[in-house]
């Protein structure tokens, strides 16, 4: 294929650059949603009233007799990081690419081109949310699509450093159940924090409609699903302690623990100081390393073998890619 030829005549990147490419997704996709929480608390999520132009009959922000120009331009921003996003995307496609020239590595490309995808559709929401106004249905939907895209770009830093074999589990049976459970708990109470969002004062736009529910009572469901959540990962613990597990295993084990009681204390704290704005985001950026911490937990719990020995790919006289031991 002529896109093949192309692409193999990249450099083939080596293991660190692999890593570093593999770290940049998970940074991107997670730090998507914090600048995201950013335009909301700032009340910028109007600031570009139409999409995909910011004003209508304009790409960019304009003088505005009833938009003050910081949120235009901050939601504004915020869109010109997608291009940034898209940029890491393209990157990591390329890198896997030219990785599965040189050694074929069919379930790193796919998690690969699951990036650009993700983009793809979080733009389309996107530009749906701005579109009904910043319903709170449609915010918290366009922040649980995200979600599932920083689990991906764990998964793909892992695949980066790992073979294509199939999954050996590190941990037995009944412990992988306990992670499945853990991980269901964990979008759980990310669903839960969407609806204490959608009844709480930040929606992104003073005019936008809020859910119509006791925040009180949201509020009680979200940290019920967390406490559920450590509950399980207790369980998991104690099960790892019975059967064993590698020392590097309950490293990562440690720092869900970490991420999860952090994140549960600034929940507190900002519910009790009324949910100022900056805990708003750094709460957002909680929900993210909790994925983040949960992800690295998984991919930890089972071994893969190491990633295949490069060939060396070559371009041959009629322009396909050519592969040799």
């Amino acid at each position: 294929m002529a896109l093949n030829s192309l692409v193999a005549r990249l450099p083939l990147p080596s293991r660190s650059v692999q890593k570093a490419v593999g770290i940049a997704a998970v940074v991107a996709q997670a730090g998507i949603g914090v600048t995201g929480s950013v335009v909301r608390v700032t009340g910028s999520g109007l600031g570009c009233r139409t999409w995909p132009e910011c004003q209508p009959g304009s790409m960019v922000p304009v003088a505005h007799e009833e938009l003050h120009a910081v949120t235009q331009w901050i939601e504004f921003g915020n869109r010109l990081l997608t291009g940034v996003v898209i940029l890491v995307a393209a990157i990591a496609v390329l890198t896997a690419w030219r990785v599965h020239l040189a050694t074929p590595r069919k379930r790193l490309l796919a998690l690969a081109w699951t990036m650009p995808g993700g983009v793809v559709l979080q733009a389309v929401v996107g530009g749906m949310t701005v579109l009904a106004k910043l319903e709170w249905w449609t915010v918290a939907i366009h922040f649980l699509a995200s979600t599932p895209l920083i689990w991906l770009a764990v998964v793909l830093l892992h695949a980066f450093t790992e073979g294509d074999e199939t999954p050996r589990w590190l941990v037995p049976p009944i412990a992988k159940t306990f992670l499945v459970v853990l991980a269901v708990a964990m979008w759980g109470i990310l669903v839960a924090g969407t609806t204490v969002t959608g009844a709480g004062p930040h929606g992104g736009d003073p005019e936008t409609h809020r859910l119509d529910a006791p925040i009180e009572l949201l509020a009680r469901v979200h940290s019920g699903v967390l406490v559920v959540y450590l509950v399980v990962l207790a369980v998991l613990g104690l099960t790892l302690l019975r059967t064993g597990a590698p020392r590097s295993l309950w490293r990562r084990y440690g720092a869900v623990w970490l991420v999860a009681l952090a994140q549960g204390v600034l929940g507190v704290v900002q519910y009790a100081l009324g949910v100022p704005e900056a805990l708003v985001s750094l709460h957002v950026l909680g929900s993210a390393l909790v994925i983040v911490s949960t992800a690295a937990l998984w991919c930890g719990a089972r071994d893969r073998g190491l990633p295949p020995a490069p060939a060396v790919v070559s371009s041959t006289t009629t322009g396909h890619a050519a592969v040799t031991p």
